[in-house]
């Protein structure tokens, strides 16, 4: 059987960086095929080169046995290939079918006006045939992620793909949209579709993929049948040493004082009421269902977001926050779940991303930059986290989703803040990196930092925390001990309508 897609020495660098060294993969008709490896493994380059996104340097590409050079996106979707990036590429002021079909939007007879009744109606018809319902008339930013993430894929569909490249799709889904997603793809294998899929969520590649492939350090390692192979042999190939599951966080030896305390807090309609106390020295998991508002209680507390009523307590002392500078002064710091929008200048070089947040403390005579000493900082934190990247001075956009994510770690760790709000903090990050941040938080919290982590993952929440807070609909509707908590009391709780406890 002749593969949709074969790859043979493929080879790609970067200014400072070997991203891919003579790589091999291939893809059947029907196939689910995982591909895995750590962030800075050479996946996303790999994927960027067959959907014309990149160029590479030397190997060959084979589509349907025939040698194909890609130079840009239109001529691999033109050859029937897809792709669904794990940062979503829509255009929120458009519909959902002017999104699906930018470009190549169908006109009237005299090819001057769009034809919007046919636009909608082709939108329609793909949409009906993914079992998704959404009106292709409705503004792609009033949606939902996971509802923006189905639209993606139906704009790739629309190009009548036959391979198709997913990146982290279910990063920001739930339970219920990610079976949605698997029904789909399913559906998609039984038309013939070749699926390219890239998680980090172990139990999905065995729920989900027919075949593995791994790349370790832009080299090809191995691939393997998902059936016939073990989760921890996988990841035994990913990071070349074994990993041992996440055991329960034992907390620190002796919790302190009292670092920050939120009573009936209200901001929009996602923050209703929220109260809750966290002490030094302890990790507190904040569990819910996407919407439910954990990260909108992390922005209204950072000041990132208006405070319509409540009080903010730091240290026992009353703390109006009112902008993000006054979180900041009183030593408390916030990692977004959204690093590229929120976390970093992505323009901006390695070095100045770590020590924007504490600028002042390397400036000479409130005007110049002490560079020696900003090189020496970002020197610490990139060996500290482990930061894979050429130099100080490499773009951040040129590094992998885990290492941007580690600097904006390193970001809040120079600054030293005593609180330290984590959302989401291992969303699109390789098990070896997972477990150098969970080492990370506990080294933390056996420091004095107060922690409040923020987690769509219940393993990670169960054993990182010492104590759960679990939200519904913008209200805390429990609280669970790190011995009483298990998935389906958190679960239970978090689709609890009403307050059944205040914290």
């Amino acid at each position: 059987m002749t593969p949709l897609i074969s790859v043979s020495k493929l080879s790609k660098s970067f200014p400072g960086v070997r991203a891919l060294h003579e790589v091999q993969f291939e893809l059947m008709a029907g196939e689910v095929h995982a591909l895995m490896g750590e962030n800075g493994a050479g996946k996303s380059t790999l994927m960027k080169i067959l959907a014309g996104v990149y160029t590479r340097d030397s190997g060959e590409i084979l589509h349907d046995n025939q040698p194909v050079a890609f130079t840009s996106p239109r001529e691999a979707q033109a050859r029937g290939i897809g792709i669904i990036h794990q940062e979503l590429q829509l255009m929120n002021h458009l519909t959902v079918a002017q999104n699906m079909f930018i470009g190549r939007e169908p006109r009237g007879r005299l090819g001057l006006f769009l034809d919007e009744d046919r636009l909608n109606a082709q939108a329609r018809d793909i949409l009906a045939h993914m079992h998704v319902n959404l009106d292709p008339r409705t503004v792609v930013g009033t949606l939902t992620v996971a509802s923006q993430q189905m639209v993606e894929i139906a704009k790739a569909l629309s190009f009548d793909s036959r391979v198709l490249i997913m990146d982290e799709p279910t990063s920001a889904l739930n339970d219920a949209e990610i079976a949605e997603l698997f029904r789909i793809i399913r559906k998609l294998k039984d038309r013939g579709v070749g699926i390219i899929y890239i998680s980090h969520k172990m139990d999905e590649l065995k729920q989900i993929s027919d075949r593995v492939t791994v790349l370790r350090d832009g080299e090809y390692v191995a691939t393997v049948t998902t059936a016939d192979t073990s989760v921890q042999a996988i990841i035994g190939m990913m990071v070349g040493r074994t990993l041992a599951d996440v055991a329960r966080y034992p907390g620190p030896a002796r919790q302190g004082d009292i670092a920050l305390e939120v009573k009936h807090l209200n901001a929009g309609p996602l923050v209703r009421d929220v109260s809750f106390t966290l002490r030094k020295g302890e990790i507190l998991g904040f569990a819910g269902l996407m919407g439910a508002g954990r990260t909108e209680v992390a922005r209204a507390v950072f000041g990132a977001d208006p405070v319509e009523s409540g009080d903010i307590f730091v240290k026992g002392a009353k703390a109006p926050i009112r902008k993000p500078s006054d979180a900041v002064a009183r030593s408390i710091g916030y990692l977004s779940e959204d690093r590229k929008r929120f976390g970093l200048a992505t323009g901006m070089d390695v070095e100045s991303n770590i020590v924007m947040s504490n600028l002042g403390k390397f400036l000479s005579l409130k005007l110049f930059l002490r560079r020696t000493q900003i090189r020496k900082a970002a020197s610490h934190f990139i060996s500290l986290l482990a930061i894979r990247t050429p130099s100080t001075t490499q773009p951040v956009r040129l590094l992998s989703g885990g290492n941007q994510q580690k600097i904006v770690i390193a970001k809040w760790l120079e600054r030293n803040c005593d609180v330290l709000f984590f959302d989401e903090p291992t969303r699109g990050i390789d098990v070896g990196a997972k477990s150098e941040i969970y080492k990370l938080l506990r080294a933390l919290a056996q420091q004095g930092k107060a922690i409040v982590m923020i987690s769509s993952e219940l393993p990670e929440i169960l054993s990182m925390s010492d104590r759960i807070v679990v939200m519904c609909e913008g209200r805390i509707t429990g609280e669970l001990s790190a011995s009483e908590a298990t998935q389906e009391r958190i679960m239970h709780l978090a689709t609890q309508r009403e307050s059944l406890k205040t914290v």
